[in-house]
């Protein structure tokens, strides 16, 4: 998958979406602060939320409240939603601190309106998971996409993911949890190596929303190859989704150990020339536990493997030498040589 040059797979480093959201408030200052902040801290990908409020949502929602807000999902979005010249000003900020912009579309107007600012791939949240006219109308777009999947079951999502199959565009699907903050009681590390097995086309990835870092870096040990997570410039800020937000600080922390991890977990079981050193000391070297007369056929009893490393006879060549006759003799603690025995 390539995203803007970026390219992203198991065998690259994961990617940390640092996903703005709402947080600014309905700012443009905050949000470049904010953007401003996570280009300091290594940050390769801003995400936002296009709101377009008429197309997005009926009266009803109104009446509807969410779960992190003490006002309802109309008004939440209202508040702090971005003006589409505003979400413009945004994408050339981040974009000329050397940052890929882009954006979750909520209606089909948004997705319209990000196609027409040329984004170089859609965000598909979890509450659009099975939105399957939208789904399909920013497939047609032809540019990659992700996807979140929290509330979502494998099978629930399988004719989105046919959309996005059939129209051949690259696509990532991100495991996700949809409670601000998330407990780890719900959080599913497991739906990471479910979506791989499920959707072998699809990059896998993880969108936490979870408090602090953890589970997102665990993620990348089952093989997630993107992260993403709220964020913001500080956490003294208000708005619904703080709470699970990480700051610059977190973020560059992830950054780094999600590439530690990545690297560790592409590692094989071996030993590798850094440990040589160790090795010579830390391995045994068979050695008489008494003394031996020479003509003697050793027994399991006269022998032992001890440390340092530096005998000719390790001590996984233990069994070899029981049986053999020593041709000389040998004090206790002698590391023993091929050449002291016979047979």
């Amino acid at each position: 998958m390539d995203i803007a040059g970026r390219k992203i797979g198991p065998e690259h480093p994961p990617l940390v979406i640092a996903e703005i959201g709402i947080n600014h408030g309905g700012d443009l200052g905050v949000a470049k602060e904010m953007v401003r902040l996570a280009a300091g801290a290594g940050c390769e990908m801003v995400k936002h939320q296009t709101h377009i409020i008429a197309d997005e949502m009926t009266e009803e929602a109104k009446q509807i409240f969410p779960p992190n807000a003490d006002v309802s999902i109309w008004e939440v979005m209202e508040a702090c939603a971005l003006s589409l010249d505003e979400e413009a000003e945004l994408k050339r900020y981040t974009e000329s601190l050397g940052m890929i912009w882009i954006s979750t579309p909520f209606s089909r107007a948004a997705a319209d309106f990000l196609q027409d600012l040329d984004v170089p791939a859609f965000k598909i949240g979890s509450g659009e998971a099975d939105n399957l006219p939208l789904i399909r109308h920013i497939a047609r777009m032809g540019k990659p996409v992700i996807m979140s999947t929290g509330m979502q079951s494998i099978e629930s999502i399988r004719a989105s993911v046919a959309i996005l199959d059939g129209a051949g565009i690259d696509y990532a699907l991100l495991e996700c949890t949809n409670l601000y903050p998330s407990p780890p009681e719900i959080v599913s590390l497991q739906g990471v190596t479910d979506l791989k097995n499920a959707f072998p086309n699809a990059v896998v990835g993880f969108s936490d929303h979870s408090i602090g870092p953890d589970m997102a870096l665990a993620s990348v040990a089952l093989g997630a190859c993107i992260l993403e997570r709220h964020y913001t410039d500080t956490r003294y800020r208000k708005g619904p989704d703080i709470i699970n937000s990480m700051d610059p600080a977190e973020l560059r922390y992830l950054i780094d150990r999600a590439r530690e991890i990545h690297i560790a977990l592409h590692n094989p079981k071996q030993r590798t020339a850094a440990e040589e050193d160790v090795y010579r000391f830390a391995r045994a070297s068979v050695v008489a536990d008494r003394d031996l007369p020479a003509g003697h056929v050793i027994t399991e009893a006269d022998i032992w493997a001890r440390r340092p490393g530096s005998g000719e006879i390790a001590g996984y060549d233990f069994d070899k030498v029981l049986g053999r006759t020593t041709n000389r003799a040998l004090p206790r603690n002698t590391q023993l040589k091929w050449s002291d025995l016979d047979g």
